[in-house]
This record gives C-alpha cells, sequence and structure tokens, in this order.
C-alpha cells in the first residue's frame, strides 16, 4: 500500500523557517517525480514545487522562487522542502505528491498523496 507522510508542519511567526519532510513508501521512489503543493479552505490545491526523479529538474511557483527550495533523498524515500523568510500568506495545508510526469505542475500529473501538514504563519 502506497503511503506518503508528512511532517515538519507547526506555527511559527512572519519571517521564520520550517523544513517539511514526506515519507514515501513507494516501491521504486527514486523513479517518480516529487512535489508540494499547498490547499488554504474554500481555494483550490495550488502547485509549490516539482523535483524530478534524479533531482535534474527542480520547478516553483513564483512565490516559492527565492524563498522555498525542494530537494530529495532516494535513499531515504525521503522529499524535502525548506521554506525561509514564511509569510501570513504561506498558511495552508502542505500536501506531498508522487506521479510519472517530469515538471508536473496541475493536480492530475500526481497519482499519489500525503494527508497533509498545517503550516500556520502568525504576522
Amino acid at each position: 500500500q502506497v503511503q506518503l507522510v508528512e511532517s515538519g508542519g507547526g506555527l511559527v511567526q512572519a519571517g521564520a523557517s520550517l523544513r517539511l519532510s514526506c515519507a514515501a513508501s513507494l516501491r521504486d521512489f527514486s523513479t517518480y517525480a516529487m512535489a508540494w503543493f499547498r490547499q488554504v479552505p474554500g481555494n483550490e490545491r495550488e502547485f509549490v514545487a516539482g523535483i524530478s526523479w534524479n533531482r535534474g529538474n527542480l520547478h516553483y511557483a513564483h512565490f516559492a522562487e527565492g524563498r522555498f527550495i525542494i530537494s530529495r533523498d532516494n535513499a531515504e524515500n525521503t522529499v524535502y522542502l525548506q521554506m525561509d523568510s514564511l509569510k501570513s500568506d504561506d498558511t495552508a495545508v502542505y500536501y506531498c505528491a508522487a506521479g510519472v510526469v517530469a515538471g508536473g505542475r496541475r493536480i492530475d500529473d500526481y497519482s499519489y498523496w500525503g494527508q497533509g501538514t498545517q503550516v500556520t504563519v502568525s504576522s
């Protein structure tokens, strides 16, 4: 059974940093593209960052560029999202996703999803 389990969320003040982790029980994890999305209640889930299977392709939403870094450890079946200079607008539930579409930014590009971790940034 495929499981993606996010961790690392929490309540922080504006300007602080958080590092999210996603542990995946995926067979052949190293062959999957991985991504982070986020969602605020009442809004659509939006793409944050993605990374290809070999780390050769990193792509970010405009609001994440320069502040967030996505990375992966294929030996540990884990993907990370380092978030710096957090703003109140970054408050959302953050989801980890796995798929086979390189460079995908759409929800439909990903087949497997975690349950999410809450990030709350106070101003």
